[in-house]
């Protein structure tokens, strides 16, 4: 539990008041009775506990607070004499009005700034105001340090700040409030924001146009994902805040097939079986089905021979007779062991129509969330063995792409520094707590996880231009990948589950990898087949020492060895 949590059960337990409780609750209905307006969605959350185990110095503010979840905590709060400072030289700029009209001005939007939050807002009207009139100037003068382009927003480099974070971001300061104000939990309305710049400008759409220019310029500087061409079209009214504008400004939208199209094609497949047991014998027996098949045989036969002798041994009837023996053979102990090996290597030679029904039945289960087994991908390394190639795109998230024809696997390029960490966990988990679809950038976070999983794999990726590392090493990109999105719920997102498939499916067709999958599972990883090796020896030593007692072939195979079992 935080600094501030702990402060404040405490005062809750010591100072409730019941009849101001009652107060309180009977003014905000009335108050939210009295409004026109739609329900306000909760935009500003709080990282799920899960999400914040893992992690929790990339979710708590280091250096400044924004917003009142952390504004008490005694770490951050040094930092208010410099968000006083912005403020006053925000007010000088003012043109015809003063500072205190915007706080006055901001009162009128109480509700809809406590909505916004997840937790409650203990402050009273007037101090919330206050609070955002604040964090918002600061905000702009950090944007004019960092060396946006902001048009007239600011013209002037604040002193104050200067010997903190410096225009050319060498100093550890300067990433370390980078870091905190994309923070989920560090977020302010970002109407807000507009709001000061409207006062300023005295034009809401010239207020939107300039912080539309921030905005940019700040994601483009700390989004790992490098876009050329420039980012999609954003609407400023249409996003939050801070953290909302970034992951739209990353995660592109993605248009995903309705259910009720899917559940068509599901009523249609159970219509045309329903016919084809109309059509036929309720309970078809191996013969009819048999006869079926040579009827079917014998109208190809002139156009297609081969296939009709390959239907012949793949044919369902011939592979029941097949069958038989094989079922009375693996009843015999010995035998029974090695029944598993045998039917993996045999269930390698499926026939194409085979394989094209189990897909159809796993297409079946698009709609379900994916388990844990369906996210594994082999490593780079893995995929380098197989002479699969690795090509770095420009086009973010969606560009991602794996071409069988050639063997190349094309991934967007990603630029890793300080503060990536922290900006892809937030945005994983602001995905995870404000998305009711597909997590996109979550999903994608889980293929990059799978594929790196050492130093090397981390390397051969620099080497290809695809992560360009500012870290100290490559295990540091690594390790970055390998702890994040571990507590996120998964859900399917057809662009990169499709990459995942045909991956795997390339991959897991490699003979090379039959063999060593099948070597590992049945032989090395198996206490039977060893025993049974062991076995086969001793039976072998049995039989030969047998047959050089009967034949003396003693001059032939030396038997001193097995003298001693001889006497015992």
């Amino acid at each position: 539990m935080s600094f501030f949590q702990q402060n404040m059960l405490t005062s809750i337990s010591s100072n409730f008041d019941e009849q101001q409780w009652v107060k309180q609750i009977r003014q905000t209905l009335d108050e939210e009775l009295e409004e026109e307006t739609h329900e306000i969605p909760i935009t500003i959350f709080a990282v799920p506990k899960a999400i914040m185990l893992t992690s929790p110095d990339a979710y708590i503010p280091q250096q400044i607070s924004i917003g009142p979840y952390h504004h008490f905590q005694a770490e951050v709060y040094d930092m208010e004499r410099y968000k006083v400072a912005a403020t006053k030289r925000n007010q000088k700029e003012l043109q015809n009005v003063k500072f205190q009209d915007f706080v006055n001005h901001l009162i009128k939007f109480e509700l809809r700034v406590r909505a916004s939050y997840q937790r409650p807002v203990t402050l009273g009207p007037e101090a919330l105001a206050w609070m955002m009139a604040v964090d918002a100037c600061f905000l702009f003068e950090f944007f004019q340090v960092c060396g946006v382009k902001k048009g007239k927003v600011l013209t002037k480099t604040p002193s104050r700040l200067a010997h903190l974070i410096d225009l050319s971001g060498n100093k550890t300061a300067h990433n370390a409030i980078l870091r905190d104000i994309v923070l989920l939990e560090n977020q302010i309305p970002l109407f807000v924001m507009r709001m000061l710049l409207e006062f300023q400008f005295s034009s809401l759409d010239l207020a939107d146009e300039l912080l539309l220019d921030v905005l940019i310029g700040l994601s483009a500087e700390i989004s790992p994902f490098k876009i050329v061409g420039g980012p999609q079209k954003i609407a400023i009214k249409e996003c939050a805040h801070l953290l909302d504008f970034l992951y739209h400004f990353i995660v592109p939208k993605l248009e995903v097939p309705s259910e009720i199209i899917e559940i068509h094609h599901e009523d249609e497949d159970e219509e045309k079986d329903e016919e084809e047991k109309n059509n036929s014998f309720s309970k078809p027996s191996h013969l009819r089905h048999l006869l079926d098949v040579t009827w079917q045989i014998l109208s190809n036969l002139k156009s297609r021979p081969l296939e009709w002798i390959k239907t012949i041994i793949f044919s369902k009837p011939l592979k029941l007779i097949l069958q038989l023996p094989w079922t009375i053979l693996t009843k015999i102990p010995i035998i029974k062991m090695m029944k598993g090996p045998i039917e993996n290597m045999l269930s390698t030679f499926k026939t194409d129509k085979e394989k094209t029904d189990e897909d159809k039945s796993s297409s079946n289960s698009n709609n379900k969330p994916p388990l844990l087994e369906e996210i594994k991908i082999p490593s780079v390394t893995q995929l380098f063995e197989v002479g699969v190639q690795f090509l770095p795109t420009n086009e973010g998230i969606t560009s991602i792409n794996f071409d069988e024809k050639n063997l190349t696997f094309y991934i967007p390029i990603i630029e890793l520094d300080v503060n990536s960490k922290v900006v892809l966990r937030n945005l994983v988990a602001y995905e995870a707590c404000s998305t009711s679809g597909p997590l996109i950038l979550t999903r994608f976070v889980e293929l990059m996880n799978g594929i790196i999983d050492t130093d090397e794999d981390a390397k051969l990726l620099c080497q290809r231009g695809i992560v360009i590392n500012h870290l100290k090493s490559e295990k540091e990109v690594a390790d970055l990948w390998n702890g994040m999105s571990k507590s996120v719920r998964l859900t399917k997102v057809p662009c990169l589950d499709k990459v995942i498939g045909d991956v795997n499916k390339y991959y897991n067709g490699r003979w090379k990898v039959k063999v060593g999958n099948f070597m590992k599972k049945y032989v090395f990883g198996s206490w039977r087949i060893l025993t049974f090796l062991a076995a086969i020896m001793m039976l072998l030593l049995m039989c030969l020492q047998a047959f050089c007692q009967v034949y003396s072939c003693s001059s032939v195979f030396p038997i001193k060895a097995l003298e001693p079992m001889n006497q015992s």
